[in-house]
């Protein structure tokens, strides 16, 4: 009897997505409005995301231009993307918010790629765990007897091979975004 990866297929792609989401909310001093999906806003009495109660677009490259539908909302919306310390720098008008990208420099370069190898990591851990849960399942099955002893290694093997690709997944969205925070 062959094992079956479903569970373990879509922890690994939990994994990918949240790591993925996890580099696109980085400040590479580049405008995207990903940088602020993670910034909450308290608006009526509960928190909400910023894309919740404003438009967000991008004005120009190093800029962002957030819209509030209600422009009551613009000082606690500046002051929740101060709290985020996110590295941004803000301009308030009548309208709403310019928020600028710094330029990022060598050393700011350098520490954004460090967060992002301790984020790798952290998502290869993960990897790490759901393997161990997997092969002690194996394991289980086989001491049970509802595997085989050949269908045990067979597993291991396939569960080794999914184990690599995954991490080859990781490794290569690490380095597309080292890439584009390194070269600006």
């Amino acid at each position: 009897m062959a094992y079956q990866f479903t569970e373990l297929e879509k922890e690994f792609a939990a994994t990918e997505e949240r790591l993925s989401r996890e580099f696109s909310s980085l400040n590479t001093g580049r405008a995207t409005p990903l940088v602020l999906d993670m910034v909450q806003v308290e608006s009526y009495g509960s928190r909400m995301p910023i894309k919740n109660v404003a438009s967000v677009s991008i004005e120009d490259p190093k800029t962002l231009r957030v819209a509030p539908w209600d422009s009551s909302l613009i000082k606690e919306i500046e002051r929740s993307i101060q709290a985020a310390n996110l590295g941004l720098s803000l301009a308030t008008d009548e309208s709403g918010l310019r928020v600028i990208f710094p330029q990022l420099t060598t050393e700011s370069r350098q520490r954004l790629v460090k967060s992002m190898k301790e984020r790798l990591e952290e998502a290869r851990i993960a990897i790490r765990k759901s393997r161990e849960a997997v092969w002690e399942d194996i394991q289980e099955k086989e001491k049970a007897g509802t595997m085989t002893e050949d269908d045990k290694f067979r597993g291991k093997e396939d569960l080794q091979r999914r184990v690599d690709a995954a991490n080859k997944k990781l490794e290569d969205l690490f380095e597309r975004k080292e890439k584009e925070v390194l070269e600006g």
